[in-house]
């Protein structure tokens, strides 16, 4: 079921202020001591080069693409960090070969199957949780010692009984749920990368 909002709204500017109202009182849930976690989860990975993967379907599939953006050049730029990130999401050959000729709720499983080693790490965007091809991601990185972190929405869904730490926006707008992902992604790529300057006095982001 999509998850819309269903009343009817007299403008775009009414709309506007209750979204974003919203939104501010839902980022508020977010559990921050997870973002930590993860942060320092990425941050090993970084240091020991193991390779980190990242997955998604529809709109949390731009947000894994935007991940690699973010982290592989951004958070290398002036550290000692060097990001290693694959998105299980982005090159449409092999995942329409997987999804014909196997199946699709195997497109990411497959993938991971075939580039993964123990300890790397697997992270899962999806707002509902429950899609098939990110539940059986996460079951197989689980039976191999991947280390997994999901991004959910919604009421988490299997995604956020499975994964290692798993961080839930409590909430049943895509787009709300959607634009709190993405900034988790930022926030994480800042602040890992703030925390790891080579130079402490250079500081370019401004709040």
């Amino acid at each position: 079921m999509f998850k819309f909002p269903s009343k009817k709204t007299e403008n775009s500017s009414s709309f506007a202020e209750d979204y974003l109202n919203t939104l501010s009182k839902v980022s508020r849930k977010i559990n921050f001591n997870k973002i930590d976690k993860i942060s320092r989860l990425l941050s090993s990975c970084y240091l020991s080069g193991k390779k980190i993967f990242v997955c998604g379907n529809g709109g949390s599939a731009s947000i894994s693409n935007h991940f690699i953006c973010d982290h592989l050049k951004s958070t290398s730029t002036d550290t000692n960090l060097l990001p290693k990130i694959i998105s299980l999401s982005t090159n449409v050959e092999v995942i329409t070969a997987i999804a014909n000729d196997i199946k699709y709720d195997e497109i990411f499983s497959f993938q991971l199957s075939r580039l993964a080693k123990q300890e790397d790490c697997l992270i899962t965007i999806s707002s509902s949780g429950n899609s098939k091809n990110i539940v059986n991601v996460i079951k197989w990185a689980k039976k191999n010692r991947i280390k997994t972190v999901s991004l959910n929405g919604f009421s988490g869904g299997m995604a956020d009984k499975l994964s290692d730490i798993s961080i839930n926006v409590p909430c049943n707008n895509y787009g709300i749920v959607e634009d709190l992902h993405q900034s988790i992604m930022h926030i994480l790529a800042q602040s890992i990368r703030m925390q790891n300057l080579q130079n402490k006095n250079f500081l370019d982001i401004n709040f």
